[in-house]
């Protein structure tokens, strides 16, 4: 803890903000364009409930 203290005497406390604010989308070019990447993905759940994401081209073809 004495180097997170050294460093908030630096740099002052954390600022968080508000965590009951909600978020606030832009709807700008970068977030356009990750919702398209993300589209290209699907969600898949193991035998253990362990969650994957999965390309929906890679979907249906078996490893070898």
């Amino acid at each position: 803890m004495e180097k997170t203290d050294k460093l908030r005497l630096l740099f002052g406390p954390a600022n968080r903000g508000d965590t009951a604010a909600p978020v606030v989308h832009k709807h700008d070019d970068f977030e356009h364009a990750s919702e398209d990447d993300l589209a290209g993905f699907e969600v898949e759940t193991d035998d253990q409930g362990h969650h994957y994401a999965v390309r929906k081209t890679d979907l249906g073809k078996e490893e070898i």
